[in-house]
């Protein structure tokens, strides 16, 4: 059983009952559901994710002012819950799995993730925040919340960054995608740099499957899971199955023997797979970004698109920051 329907099930099996006959005086006040870290939050979990922080609970998400009145109270009642349920033993968790379920406060379950404990309240404020981490306090499902505070902010947080933001950081990944991907993996291996070569193709696919996420309005998540989330995305999804040819590629070294340090400045070495399905990628990314209107050139390298996708940001100081940066 998935850990989210588990979680689901124990709540409303057990929870739902406690916070009744314990909690009276909180009714309507409680957030139940679950989400934060761990795979179960994503729905990505499987048979391989049981061997940690997997197993009947849920998270009960209260306001500072209930949480310091009834917060201990609540948590004992909580631990005398069943461990078991249809058949799972109860939750082991991992060394650095502790406070991810049970009663939680929430301004510092979001601040605990984000750094922050409500919405941003500016375009500079959003910029700090990661994907993953933004991804990580949006995942999973709310089961109930009378109150609305928990799902206050996390509806505040959603779909994806302000629109100014969304652009400033596709620039900042065509950019890097450029680097690495189109310019420095191609001269790596041109000096026989083997890890510099990996090392320029792993932050052209990191790269990449962000600027997919963004491309769909939606976060990417922990690095772990990025690739695998992809099979959800509506907008260029198929970028994904590129990617796994790219990375099960053997060595391409044999393509660039003999080949000068003037060679292929400012033409592609076709002889390289590597190189032919970067190209491939920033083809679909450019097509896209025309799609929603963000260039209207066609040159493949990404870099060439980085100042026109900067002149569509509305926000002078988002506008003004480094085109790498976000």
């Amino acid at each position: 059983m998935k850990g989210l329907e588990l979680s689901r099930k124990y709540y409303f099996a057990y929870g739902k009952g406690m916070l009744e006959e314990k909690f009276p005086m909180l009714a309507g006040r409680v957030a139940a559901g679950l989400a934060g870290q761990g795979s179960e939050c994503l729905g990505f979990d499987d048979g391989i994710s049981r061997d940690h922080d997997y197993g009947p609970s849920f998270c009960l998400w209260l306001t500072r002012e209930d949480y310091e009145k009834y917060g201990n109270a609540m948590r004992e009642e909580y631990r005398k819950l069943p461990q078991d349920f249809e058949g799972i033993k109860g939750r082991t968790e991992s060394l650095h799995g502790s406070g991810r379920v049970g009663v939680l406060c929430i301004p510092d379950f979001y601040y605990g993730i984000l750094g922050t404990e409500d919405i941003p309240k500016n375009n500079g404020e959003w910029m700090k925040l990661q994907e993953s981490a933004l991804c990580t306090a949006t995942n999973g499902e709310v089961f109930e919340d009378p109150l609305g505070e928990f799902s206050r902010i996390r509806k505040g947080l959603l779909p994806c960054y302000p629109e100014d933001v969304r652009i400033k950081k596709i620039a900042a990944r065509a950019a890097v995608m450029a680097q690495s991907g189109q310019y420095n993996y191609a001269r790596a291996m041109k000096r026989g740099e083997k890890v510099a070569a990996k090392l320029a193709l792993a932050e052209f696919m990191k790269s990449a499957i962000s600027m997919v996420y963004l491309l769909n309005r939606r976060y990417a998540p922990f690095y772990k899971w990025m690739r695998h989330g992809m099979k959800e995305l509506s907008v260029l999804p198929e970028i994904g199955d590129i990617l796994d040819l790219l990375a099960g590629l053997e060595d391409q070294s044999p393509a660039w023997e003999g080949v000068g340090e003037t060679d292929y400045l400012y033409t592609l070495n076709g002889n390289d797979q590597c190189v032919l399905i970067v190209e491939a990628v920033c083809n679909l990314i450019v097509q896209e970004l025309a799609a929603q209107g963000l260039t209207e050139g066609e040159d493949n390298f990404l870099e060439s698109h980085t100042m026109a996708l900067m002149e569509k940001i509305k926000d002078p100081y988002i506008r003004s920051l480094h085109v790498m940066e976000g």
